[in-house]
């Protein structure tokens, strides 16, 4: 669609979105009448800026239907977070949200080469989780034959990829890595399972963690962009060509922010993403506040999709680390780690304050390789130095380096839990 066209569909969507909201749900109406706005107020997309935020806490001190904007009979759906760290977010959906999301995710699958003929193996959790559910949803309206195998149970995964022909398989970075991992344990070359692509999502994931999933597979392995709150994935995709993902703006209406001031940033400025679902009918949000960090380009891409795109993650503001003065994201430290010879792509931070001088101390434990652990003391310390100064000369930060054998660090089959920070306890 030329790009002009869109913006004026954006700009109705976005002022019936507000007229709805205003009227049926009361949070929302209380918000605007604090702020002074009313939908009559949105007369341009630029306008978009004077419509309050919402945030997680805000969904949670809602839950569970505080953001219905529908009477409870039009909702066929409900999914939600798993509410490990609090109250779980509640996403309600109408038949056309189901729709707009099997859409998405269409668009997503396509986008990696999967069509009626391709056969999609979904190791994403199914349940209330959205991962598995939106796969399913938009592979089905390609046509695609679906195995919904869900999470975990890896010989399983490996043993219906050799059966059936897999094609295409979505699941965490990580949980591909250690597919692959589990396949050469048990003598399975995974490259020789003839699958061509993956999709890949649900936690930030390094350019250097790509190049391995892809070395290891044989395949192309594609970003893919979503939220709970927001409806799942299907958000964002990347297309062929891997220069930003493309975002489905049609039905996600995306902003970048300062994420200290909420002032709204042009496009090519590092920020925190902001999404406003505009055809949302369930729950609608108004500028969620996604706490992702990336940034918006809408150069045209060589695909021919004419919708703007985002940078890759570069890591979400609740896990930006701060040791001793300098910020990090777990995904910077993933990149450097896998340029160094004999390291593995699993590793955990350990984040503590020193009781005696009140800083804040960080220990990275990493794997090594199991050639490399077999080496003499003096190798091993030789490889814990060039990490330690890989780290000061690209990262700019100081950590204590322990090496541990290979396959000591916890595997997971959804999102890998990098960081734990004892600083809270």
């Amino acid at each position: 669609m030329n790009p002009e066209a869109r913006k004026a569909i954006q700009l109705a969507r976005l002022r019936n979105l507000a007229e709805k909201v205003y009227r049926a749900v009361p949070f929302y109406r209380k918000r605007f009448d604090e702020k002074g706005v009313k939908a009559a107020d949105i007369v341009s997309l630029q306008d978009i800026g004077k419509l309050p935020f919402t945030t997680k806490d805000d969904l949670r001190d809602t839950y569970p239907y505080g953001l219905l904007a529908v009477p409870h009979e039009e909702i066929k759906e409900i999914h939600m977070s798993s509410g490990t760290t609090g109250i779980p977010v509640v996403d309600a959906y109408t038949q056309r949200d189901l729709d707009d999301w099997a859409e998405g995710m269409a668009r997503t699958l396509n986008a990696a080469g999967a069509d009626r003929n391709a056969v999609v193996q979904n190791a994403y959790g199914y349940g209330l989780f959205t991962g598995g559910a939106g796969v399913h949803f938009g592979a089905a309206l390609l046509g695609a034959t679906v195995i919904p195998v869900s999470s975990g149970n890896t010989q399983k995964q490996l043993m219906l990829m050799r059966d059936f022909g897999t094609t295409l398989f979505t699941c965490t970075p990580s949980y591909a890595l250690y597919m692959a991992e589990q396949a050469k344990d048990m003598g399975i070359d995974p490259k020789s399972l003839g699958v061509c692509a993956g999709c890949f999502g649900a936690e930030p994931w390094s350019e250097n963690m790509r190049r391995e999933i892809e070395k290891n597979w044989g395949i192309k392995a594609y970003d893919i962009y979503g939220l709970t709150e927001i409806t799942g994935p299907g958000v964002a995709f990347e297309c062929e060509y891997q220069e930003g993902l493309h975002v489905n703006e049609d039905m996600w209406y995306p902003e970048i922010i300062d994420p200290e001031t909420g002032k709204v940033l042009p496009d090519g400025e590092k920020g925190e993403l902001v999404i406003t679902t505009i055809t949302k009918e369930g729950t609608p949000l108004i500028r969620y506040r996604t706490r992702d960090i990336t940034y918006i380009y809408s150069e045209p891409c060589k695909c021919g999709r004419t919708t703007r795109r985002i940078h890759r993650l570069f890591g979400r503001t609740d896990d930006l680390l701060i040791i001793r003065g300098v910020n990090v994201f777990p995904s910077q430290i993933e990149n450097a780690l896998i340029e160094i010879q004999g390291v593995e792509p699993n590793y955990l931070i350990i984040v503590d304050r020193n009781p005696e001088t009140h800083l804040d101390e960080a220990e990275l434990q990493v794997e090594v390789s199991a050639e490399s652990f077999s080496d003499e003391t003096r190798n091993l310390e030789n490889l814990r130095t060039l990490i330690g100064a890989t780290l000061k000369s690209k990262l700019g930060i100081n950590m204590k380096i322990k090496l541990v054998e290979p396959k000591t660090i916890e595997r997971s089959t959804g999102k890998a839990k990098r960081v734990i920070d004892k600083r809270k306890i």
